[in-house]
């Protein structure tokens, strides 16, 4: 969904590729992470400008509203207040059902920015294995770990980077998650940072006005089978995260977690529509306010086109990708500098 390094597909690939985001810089960085992440914090201060901008009469108002007794003299002042609150509410409504537009022109230039200067506030690299493995006419299913507070990595693999030679991907995207026990869980790992990132994810993301527009521009859809599924026929590639929001019960500093061996529902589009897998890797999410992301991309695992596998042969085909992510692990860490950290796939 974000990073670049400022330039396009490169055209001339070695058999391995490295790629950089862009450079830090504090103004754009922090504008962009502002219009990325703050449209929750839009829509609360719209509710709360309803009120405190009203005329002065509005504590008189508020009053009444609680009392049990009203004043007839002052019920034109809360029909101002309701009639406020009412507009401002229709505004946010307008903006959760209107239709999306993911070639919007404005809307791609924005992302682009969000997506050039987001990512120098956490410095992604990406490595990837075989880059002439990749076919530009072809779909891929990238299955992506782990989840951690946020999946910050993913953004190497977004359509507005540039780093992959592949033209149309999307990134499947959870509408919601159950916020109330990760929180518990996250505070004793990252105080006070991890809580804000998990009360974004803790909305319904295609729900929420401004938001659901942002992500929609940066190439983010709605975790569904339906949509999984139509556009990998549809040439595009899905960049998913299997594991999910389950990886942050488990989370801790000495190791990973790929919570996989439950995880077959991707396994089995892929192989239903012939897709190959592709195990991505994402190296800094144990220690996410002072890390370096390396993001390792492996070899696509060729899949013949099953429409309908057996459970045996699903199992099989998620044995291989298992495999392949836990090789792809252990070949880079050192080189990420964590040489000692384990990964426990559950």
């Amino acid at each position: 969904m974000c990073g670049a390094a400022g330039v396009g597909i490169p055209t001339d690939y070695t058999a391995s590729a490295v790629f950089h985001g862009t450079e830090y810089s504090m103004v754009r960085t922090m504008v962009a992470l502002a219009v990325w992440l703050g449209a929750i914090h839009l829509n609360a201060a719209l509710v709360i400008a309803s009120l405190l901008f009203l005329p002065a009469r509005l504590a008189i108002a508020f009053v009444i509203l609680f009392s049990d007794l009203p004043s007839p003299v002052l019920r034109p002042c809360i029909c101002s207040t309701r009639s406020s609150i009412c507009r401002v509410l229709a505004l946010l409504l307008l903006f959760m059902v209107i239709p999306l537009n993911d070639e919007n022109k404005w809307g791609r230039k924005l992302s682009m920015f969000i997506c050039k200067h987001a990512v120098g506030y956490f410095p992604v690299t990406l490595h990837v294995e075989d880059i002439k493995a990749f076919d530009p006419n072809q779909s891929y299913v990238f299955g992506y770990e782990p989840h951690s507070v946020v999946p910050i990595g993913v953004c190497a693999l977004g359509g507005h980077t540039g780093f992959m030679p592949l033209p149309k991907i999307r990134v499947l995207a959870s509408s919601a998650v159950s916020f109330g026990r990760l929180v518990a869980v996250q505070i004793d790992l990252y105080i006070g940072a991890s809580i804000r990132l998990c009360l974004i994810l803790g909305m319904q993301v295609f729900l929420t006005p401004f938001l659901r527009q942002i992500w929609t521009w940066m190439g983010a859809i709605e975790a569904s089978r339906k949509n999984f599924t139509e556009y990998l026929e549809a040439g595009y590639s899905c960049v998913i995260v299997p594991g999910g929001i389950q990886e942050m019960l488990h989370m801790n500093h000495d190791s990973e977690v790929a919570f996989l061996k439950s995880r077959r529902g991707f396994i089995r589009i892929a192989m239903a529509t012939g897709r190959p897998l592709v195990p991505v890797f994402c190296f800094g999410h144990q220690s996410l306010l002072d890390s370096l992301f390396h993001v390792v991309v492996g070899k696509p695992i060729e899949l013949e086109k099953n429409p309908e596998p057996s459970i045996e042969e699903v199992n099989e085909v998620q044995g291989q990708f298992i495999a392949a992510m836990e090789d792809l692990f252990e070949r880079y860490k050192a080189n990420a500098g964590y040489s000692d950290l384990q990964l426990r796939v559950l």
